[in-house]
């Protein structure tokens, strides 16, 4: 995977999001947040989570969406079970998917932070495609910008203890930590 001058992955599906802007500095690209979702709760596929990222989301169409009406939120990326990934910000800009967060001393991670939704989740395993997938687009991020490396990801409960809890206990981190430290052949 690569990265373009406008800070999209080339050949993945693309979903503007509206719940995104400017960041203090687009530069300062430190960290990457893992997540996961799933709307309704613990279902998958159907276009909800790209409609509530792209402000489309009809939330009478579930009884659970009830409490989302008016909510804005984004991320940079979303891997599906399949391990397709759209991105609705590009990474220069600032998507709106950590809430209240610290890293390291540092608040506000959304300032610095690239934020990944995983299809998912905290209990029920992620596919081998999205690990392949979130494999391929951190060694793409890690390649691109010279602040993220492996110990600069986090999962939405680090960053939000006590508030968060994704991407939750069945998310591999030793395994897809294990894949980074691994070298892979040029194509």
């Amino acid at each position: 995977m690569d990265i373009d001058q406008q800070h999209w992955l080339k050949r993945v599906r693309r979903c503007p999001s509206p719940f995104a802007d400017e960041r203090t500095d687009p530069d300062d690209i430190a960290l990457l947040v893992l997540h996961n979702i799933s709307l309704p709760p613990g279902r998958f596929g159907g276009g909800h989570v790209e409609a509530l990222f792209c402000g489309e989301l009809d939330c009478a169409a579930h009884h659970s969406f009830g409490d989302l009406a008016g909510v804005e939120v984004s991320a940079h990326l979303l891997i599906d079970r399949r391990g397709r990934c759209t991105q609705f910000v590009p990474f220069n800009a600032r998507a709106w998917h950590a809430g209240l967060s610290t890293w390291q001393g540092r608040s506000r991670c959304n300032d610095f932070a690239i934020g990944i939704e995983l299809e998912g989740t905290d209990t029920r395993p992620y596919t081998k495609a999205q690990y392949r997938t979130l494999d391929r687009v951190t060694r793409a991020l890690t390649a691109h910008y010279p602040q993220l490396h492996s110990g600069a990801i986090a999962g939405h409960n680090e960053i939000a203890p006590g508030r968060k809890t994704d991407p939750g206990a069945a998310f591999d981190w030793a395994g897809y930590l294990q894949a980074l430290d691994t070298p892979r052949p040029d194509p």
